[in-house]
């Protein structure tokens, strides 16, 4: 029985994981830029 394929899912769950992370972290840091430059208006 091959082993690449539980390799290759491994792979796609990680890089799937981090992307999801990276989206999530720049999505949350544009929202606090915002909220910055609201409180910076006032």
């Amino acid at each position: 029985m091959s082993q690449w394929p539980f390799v290759i899912a491994a792979y796609a769950v990680a890089i799937a994981g981090t992307l999801a992370l990276a989206i999530g972290s720049f999505v949350s840091m544009r929202r606090a830029e915002r909220a910055a430059e609201a409180l910076k208006r006032r």
